[in-house]
């Protein structure tokens, strides 16, 4: 099943794979450039007898040096059958591809990220097939983020960093390190970041503390519920009730024209000003057997 954080982590690696740095680092490579990839389709189905979808293919292709394939996966739980798509995803990807395969294994907490470090082997008897042993971005690899300068440099790091260390006894600070660094960026660009956070951390308990931290700005992760979205939604429905009770308003003020009954400027101002849209149908209602428009206000 494909849950909030597999989707924060596609979105994640695929505009932004420069969070990949932690893999680059311990594999001795320069960082990575988010121009030296492109993605690939996540479907490594053949045919069509079983659906296996990884999260993010991405190409990594420097102008020099060597050229792979990285498929990047969310796990939030140790699962033995994943283990087992794991190896299908490296052997189909490598065949295709005719590339080295990586396969980064993004985990939250560390007993998850110890598990999917592997090795998974296919063995019989004495004999092994074929070892899987997936590259793991979890709390034992990511840095934690302690400075705000870095977070501004680096959204994409301290982004991840503030997802796989939600479990950290100290995540408090580094979400609050991660929020004071991302709102000193573009206020599109903050808004963005700080939706990818709160998707990422799901419904972990730290999700709460996060969404104390954002501001009140509209969403770039719809259906999730984020408090961007859902600042957004409430606003989106008082527009909309507002544009309601004016249309109302005008109603029953063209009605009180119509018959011509003489309309004050405080009549006027009192029915425009008016959000109620409950009294504002009672007066639309009543506008038109009323003897003076002053009698609207009068309670029945």
């Amino acid at each position: 099943m494909v849950t909030a954080t597999h989707e924060a982590s596609h979105r994640l690696f695929q505009e932004h794979p420069e969070a990949l740095t932690p893999v680059f680092e311990a594999l001795g490579l320069p960082p990575p450039v988010k121009t030296d990839f492109h993605e690939l389709s996540p479907d490594v189905t053949e045919i069509r007898p079983v659906e296996r979808r990884a999260v993010t293919v991405l190409m990594f292709e420097p102008d020099m040096g060597e050229h792979f394939v990285l498929a990047v996966e969310a796990q939030t739980k140790k699962d033995p059958d994943k283990a087992k798509n794991w190896a299908y995803y490296v052997a189909y990807l490598r065949a295709k591809y005719d590339l080295p395969v990586l396969l980064v294994v993004v985990c939250r907490d560390r007993s998850t990220a110890t598990w999917a470090t592997g090795p998974f082997e296919s063995t019989v008897g004495p004999w092994t097939s074929q070892v899987t042993r997936p590259f793991v971005l979890g709390p034992q690899t990511v840095p934690e983020i302690t400075s705000a300068a870095v977070v501004a440099q680096q959204p994409a790091l301290a982004a991840l960093s503030a997802i796989v260390h939600s479990q950290n006894p100290r995540a408090a600070a580094i979400l609050e390190t991660v929020a004071r660094g991302l709102v000193s960026l573009e206020p599109d660009t903050t808004k963005y970041w700080f939706e990818v956070v709160e998707v990422g951390l799901e419904s972990t308990p730290t999700r709460k503390n996060w969404r104390q931290l954002m501001q009140n700005v509209v969403t770039h992760f719809p259906g999730h519920r984020t408090l961007f979205e859902e600042k957004y939604l409430e606003g989106k429905a008082e527009g909309k009730a507002e544009g309601e009770a004016r249309g109302e308003a005008k109603g029953v003020l063209r009605v009180l024209e119509v018959r011509g009954l003489p309309l004050t400027d405080d009549v006027r101002q009192r029915i425009a000003g008016c959000t109620d849209l409950d009294r504002l149908n009672d007066w639309l209602d009543r506008s038109g057997t009323v003897e003076r428009a002053e009698d609207l206000f009068t309670e029945q």
